[in-house]
């Protein structure tokens, strides 16, 4: 069973009130200096992917000082012709995107720099991430088989092919579901489920998982030990 996390202490209005200063920078500078807060931010949760998106949107205040740079003006500043209302059109419109981009990015950030969201764990496989929760429900199930069998009947916990709101993380019970659920949960052919169930209609059922064993393939006996339960007949 996975460690829980340590609690993280939660800030104080005044240092929330200091962590604003990303959206200040972004907005007073009408996006020219949106990268700097992702420096910050790569630099307090140690990603380098950050450092990529400041680059981004550095190279986008260039182009937006380069479009400014290039618009021809009168003396009140003011863009002139066609071709000066286009560039100058499009400097506003690429700052107004970096602006928005930049503080919706910038307030997921700064939350997990206060610690009011979960952190990313960088290079986390999201397919380990399911299984590892798969087992943890199916070790709290098979508690609840051990300590109330009633009420594991009751949600049917081993039974994937009946209708249930209950998520056991992939259990299936030897005991009472049919040959073919048998042999998908527990990754036995057709033949070898078929010969469990013979079995546990012989004896009545059976007592433990391992009860399985003498027709079970040894290699196949962790995956049952994983997945299977035993409830009453």
């Amino acid at each position: 069973m996975s460690v829980p996390p340590p609690a993280v202490p939660k800030p104080s209005a005044a240092v929330r009130v200091v962590s604003l200063w990303y959206f200040v920078v972004t907005i007073a500078s009408l996006g020219l200096f949106a990268w700097v807060p992702f420096v910050h931010a790569a630099a307090r949760l140690g990603r380098t992917a950050l450092y990529v998106r400041a680059a981004v949107f550095a190279a986008v205040a260039v182009l937006i000082g380069v479009l400014m740079a290039v618009t021809p003006t009168d003396t009140t500043g003011k863009a002139v012709g066609t071709t000066g209302g286009l560039l100058s059109l499009a400097g506003v419109m690429l700052a107004i995107a970096a602006v928005v981009a930049g503080c919706v990015q910038q307030g997921k950030l700064r939350r997990r720099i206060l610690g009011l969201a979960p952190a990313e764990r960088p290079g986390e496989n999201p397919a380990l991430a399911t299984a590892l929760a798969a087992r943890e429900r199916r070790a709290e199930a098979r508690k609840l088989v051990a300590s109330d069998p009633l009420i594991a009947r009751d949600l049917r916990i081993g039974r994937p092919d009946l209708a249930r709101d209950y998520d056991d993380g992939g259990l299936v019970d030897l005991n009472n579901a049919p040959a073919g659920v048998i042999a998908s949960v527990c990754g036995l052919d057709a033949a070898t489920a078929e010969a469990v169930v013979d079995i546990r209609t012989t004896v009545g059922g059976f007592a433990a998982v391992d009860d399985v064993s003498t027709v079970v393939p040894y290699a196949a006996m962790d995956r049952v030990r994983d997945r299977a339960i035993v409830l009453p007949a």
